[in-house]
Order: C-alpha cells, then sequence, then structure tokens
C-alpha cells in the first residue's frame, strides 16, 4: 500500500504536542476549511481539522473531514460542523473527482459530525449515523446549535438542525465501487453512537472519536471511560495499518493507543488514587 509522502512524515516522526496546531489561527485562509484535504492513501482523502477548540478563526474545523473517492461516488464522513463548512469541503472534492457524494456518514451526535448536515440534505445525499448518535442529536441539537452560532457568528449562515435520513445498530457494510466499507460501532466511547469506518481490504480505518492523536482528549459527563477502554480492545484487534483519527494527523495504531487508551489508562489510575485519599470526584 502506497503512503503519500505529505502524511507519511506523520507516521514515520514520533508524534508530541509539537505537532498540534493550537497555535496556527487557520492553514487555509481561502476557505472556510482550516486545512485542505490530504490523500492519505488512494483514494482516500481527509481535510485534517485544529487541534484545539472551535472558533471562529478554525470556523468550527476542529475535527476530521474525510470522504473515499470510489469509483462510483464519493462516501463523505462527517457532515461538518456548519451548513458553510459542509459546502467547503463540498468544493474541495469537486475539484478532485466528477463523481457525485453518494453518502454522508456521521461519526457520532456532535455538532462536528451533524451540524452541516443540512447542506447535504439539500442535495439529496443520503445520511448514516448510529441510532443513539441520531438521539443525542435529536436531545440536544438546539444547544448544540446555539453553541455554535455563538463562536461561528455570520459563519453559522445556512446552519439548522438535521438528523441523518438512515441509522443502525451494529454495523452496516456498503459495497461501493472499489471499496468494501464497513461502518461499526464498536462500543462505549467518547459519546453515544461513535462509530469507525473500516476498509478492510485497505487496513485503514477512519476512527471518529473512537482514537484521538496530538492532542488531549476530552471527558463528557457521560462518557464511559471503562467502556472505552473495553471497546478499544476491539478497535485494537482490526489491526489498521493506517489510522485516521477523530482528531489530530493520520497516523498509526502506536500513536493514538499514546493519546488515547494510555491517557484513559493514567486517568483513570489517577482519579482511582485520589479517591482511596479520600478525595471526591468534583476534585478530580
Amino acid at each position: 500500500m502506497r503512503l503519500h509522502a505529505s502524511v507519511l512524515t506523520f507516521l514515520l516522526v514520533t508524534a508530541s504536542p509539537g505537532f498540534a496546531s493550537e497555535q496556527i489561527p487557520d492553514q487555509y485562509p481561502q476557505s472556510v476549511l482550516y486545512s485542505k484535504p490530504v490523500e492519505v492513501i488512494p483514494h482516500v482523502w481527509s481535510a485534517i481539522g485544529a487541534t484545539a477548540p472551535p472558533t471562529y478563526e478554525n470556523s468550527g474545523h476542529n475535527n476530521n473531514l474525510s470522504f473515499i473517492v470510489t469509483g462510483e461516488g464519493v462516501i463523505v464522513v462527517n457532515g461538518g460542523a456548519s451548513y458553510l463548512l459542509a459546502k467547503a469541503l463540498h468544493d474541495e472534492i469537486r475539484l478532485i473527482t466528477e463523481e457525485p457524494v453518494a453518502l454522508v456518514i456521521n461519526e457520532n451526535g456532535q455538532g462536528h459530525a451533524m451540524l452541516g448536515n443540512a447542506y447535504w440534505a439539500e442535495l439529496g445525499v443520503p445520511i448514516l449515523a448510529h441510532v443513539d448518535a441520531a438521539v443525542e442529536f435529536e436531545d440536544r441539537g438546539p444547544q448544540i446549535l446555539a453553541r455554535m452560532e455563538s463562536y461561528n457568528k455570520d459563519k453559522a449562515a445556512g446552519t439548522v438542525l438535521q438528523g441523518p435520513s438512515e441509522t443502525f445498530e451494529e454495523e452496516q457494510v456498503i459495497q461501493m465501487g472499489r471499496f468494501r466499507v464497513e461502518v461499526k460501532n464498536l462500543g462505549p466511547a467518547h459519546s453515544p453512537g461513535d462509530i469507525v469506518v473500516w476498509l478492510p481490504e485497505h487496513s485503514l480505518v477512519i476512527s471518529g472519536d473512537m482514537a484521538f492523536h496530538e492532542r488531549l482528549l476530552p471527558i463528557f459527563d457521560d462518557t464511559d471511560t471503562a467502556g472505552w477502554l473495553e471497546s478499544w480492545e476491539v478497535f485494537e484487534a482490526l489491526k489498521a495499518t493506517y489510522v485516521i483519527p477523530g482528531h489530530g494527523h493520520p497516523t498509526n495504531m502506536d500513536q493514538v493507543r499514546r493519546y488515547t487508551k494510555d491517557y484513559l489508562v493514567y486517568l483513570r489510575g489517577q482519579v482511582g488514587k485520589l479517591l482511596e485519599e479520600g478525595g471526591t470526584l468534583e476534585q478530580a
């Protein structure tokens, strides 16, 4: 499998906080996207988001927006954090291929996965998500939208709530063109309905928020860290050669293990130690 030089650098060099991009307000100023899509392996692309919180400067593009040019249509992974961000991604796709977007997959029910759905729905593109992610977005959508509008201001134009048009529970397999695409829920992870997109014939996984790279992962009120560690074992069993994480540059399993599993083990150990010494979860 040929790996493109721009991505190979990140696979070969040991990842460190120095590669994070918190101090770079925008790598692609002529676009709403934070960065221009790069080809990770042939026909699989990703626009890498800022490893920072969503801001007006990065237009909420702080996660990875990926797409697969299958030969019979394009599969997009993540709807984007706004209508304009989704449109900007589509503009880039059109520069790369004449194939139409055939499917959008939401990695979870968070804003950066679903708030751009309305753009794709206008085009008649089906949108797929896990059933738990759909419920999460339906329940919390107004708050998610309001938060995005507060930082994105005029860049929130056109964004309205639009959930997925299709849902699944455990796995959905898609054969399209040159790719077999397995959309899997591996169990609890960062937030309800997290999924991974596995390309078994290419040994590449688009991990969503199952795996982080180049930034500390945040813990939400509903994050099940013990369950996440159990799901991680299923994730590692894929034995993926290439990992496009939810956040951070494309890399390998060793690096996302360091930033995700190892951090969760450390965090749980430190919290457990505090509780044993009479501390409280509030102190943690």
